[in-house]
């Protein structure tokens, strides 16, 4: 199965192309501010470097948040597009879960996102007999009630950029009982995750995907506050 997949809800826009699982290319630019610039070259760069078309792509994979509302609107536009045009399967991964399975030592997982002002996307999983399990619905906190809300009596890997923005919020609440994965994630740690899904469920309908936002944009925000005569 070829899968193109690509990441557009962080700094760096990605690009993929995989066979199952084994990655075949990836292209990456780092510029948050041309993602709608940049994707589209991406693609048709990585589609001549492997002497491949888009008919030839079996399942098309993208971050579906949560990130940036502006990255994860135009990757997700794009594939579906790709997808309404060629009726090819689509499926749309959280950032949250392809943090999670960059961890593999069996463990309770945090998977924490960056939402700026001491603030974060978060999920909560176990890693068990090889399998990611999601336990903790995805959710929106502070940093600080986060950290009082976990259970400080399990040992805790966390993982996604907020867990490296936020380190020493974590060692200093959480003390020892921790441990953090300072990584990063591509499009190729979407298209894997895609594919385990696909494999794990293949009669699954995977013709449409949506957003994921948690909570809602800073625009949308101001746009409520003006209707309800709070501005």
């Amino acid at each position: 199965m070829k899968i193109l997949s690509i990441e557009t809800a962080s700094n760096t826009c990605s690009v993929a192309i995989l066979e199952d699982s084994e990655i075949i290319k990836e292209l990456s630019i780092c510029d948050e501010n041309t993602h709608s610039q940049k994707l589209m070259p991406l693609i048709d760069n990585i589609l001549n470097d492997t002497n491949l078309s888009l008919s030839d792509i079996d399942l098309f994979a993208c971050d579906k948040g949560p990130g940036s509302f502006t990255g994860i609107r135009i990757g997700i536009a794009t594939l579906k597009a790709f997808c309404d045009t060629l009726n090819k399967p689509i499926i749309g991964i959280s950032a949250l879960d392809a943090f999670a399975h960059l961890v593999n030592t069996p463990s309770c997982i945090c998977s924490i996102i960056d939402a700026n002002h001491e603030n974060v996307y978060y999920s909560i999983y176990t890693f068990e007999d090889g399998n990611i399990k999601q336990i903790q619905p995805y959710s929106f906190e502070n940093i600080y009630k986060l950290c009082d809300i976990l259970d400080k009596n399990k040992f805790i890997i966390f993982t996604g950029n907020g867990s490296i923005v936020y380190k020493d919020v974590l060692k200093s609440k959480l003390k020892n009982n921790i441990d953090i994965l300072e990584a990063s994630i591509n499009a190729t740690n979407i298209g894997i995750c895609a594919f385990l899904e696909y494999k794990n469920s293949p009669d699954k309908n995977y013709s449409d995907i949506e957003p994921l936002y948690i909570k809602k944009s800073s625009a949308e925000i101001e746009l409520e506050e003006k209707k309800n005569g709070n501005c």
